[in-house]
């Protein structure tokens, strides 16, 4: 049964200036609780009963806000900065978990410092051979990478930042993966900013037909510059979040 989901939270979020200055982003507080806690909420809601939480930059804080949740969810914990070093990139986290993931065992990578909906997350539910991404329409494609489709729900490929127009159809960092990712994952090389870049490997296997896309239906949000922080909030507070 696919119910382990993996966060990828080891980034020190340099564009959240002094607020990251002593503890990670996501762990910023946003109506007095941090924002991962709203992440985990929303994970629990959905199902998900084994969390793979990827840290990294000020590692105890993180570390001691985990321990709050001992009980709720199974977590393990993995230091992206112990087991790859300066190696940098949004390939990182999944890289880091090649060993305890499973080899027959399904799963859903979610980055921390974002935020879905529930039903949004029990769409990643898929029990196939498929890795699936969630993909929104945004009016500022061009921010961020653009999902070009293969015909109805196949991926045919993801463009980076496109300089033209190609699509609004943008890649939210939610996947359901089958272990044939880590596969994939030694094939990739360095990009031209010195990352490995994820979106290397999710090309390589939709070059296969490996890959199908889920549309998000509620909301999306990105928790990444200090504006967020009353964006966010004020979203919250209007959805009636505790």
């Amino acid at each position: 049964m696919l119910n382990k989901v993996v966060v990828a939270a080891a980034g020190k979020g340099t564009r959240m200036l002094h607020l990251a200055k002593q503890k990670p982003k996501h762990l910023i507080e946003i109506n007095g609780k941090p924002f991962l806690y709203y992440l985990l909420k929303n994970l629990k809601a959905a199902g998900f009963t084994e969390v793979v939480m990827v840290i990294g930059y000020k590692k105890e804080v993180m570390e001691g806000f985990l321990k709050k949740y001992d009980g709720q969810f199974k977590i393990t914990v993995v230091n992206q900065f112990n087991v790859l070093g300066d190696k940098y990139g949004t390939a990182c986290p999944i890289e880091c978990v090649k060993d305890i993931i499973r080899h027959d065992e399904s799963f859903v990578s979610v980055c921390g410092d974002n935020l879905y909906s529930i039903g949004d997350l029990k769409k990643m539910f898929i029990d196939d051979d498929f890795t699936y991404v969630a993909g929104l329409k945004h009016p500022r494609p061009e921010k961020y990478g653009v999902l070009i489709p293969n015909g109805e729900d196949y991926l045919e490929k993801i463009i980076e930042k496109p300089t033209s127009y190609v699509g609004n159809l943008i890649n939210t960092g939610l996947y359901k993966f089958t272990p044939s990712v880590f596969k994939r994952l030694p094939l990739i090389a360095e990009s031209i900013r010195g990352e490995y870049e994820f979106a290397d490997v999710i090309n390589l296997l939709a070059q296969e037909k490996r890959v199908k896309i889920r549309e998000i239906e509620d909301y999306w949000l990105d928790f990444g510059k200090p504006e967020d922080v009353q964006t966010i909030g004020e979203f919250l507070t209007n959805n009636n979040f505790s």
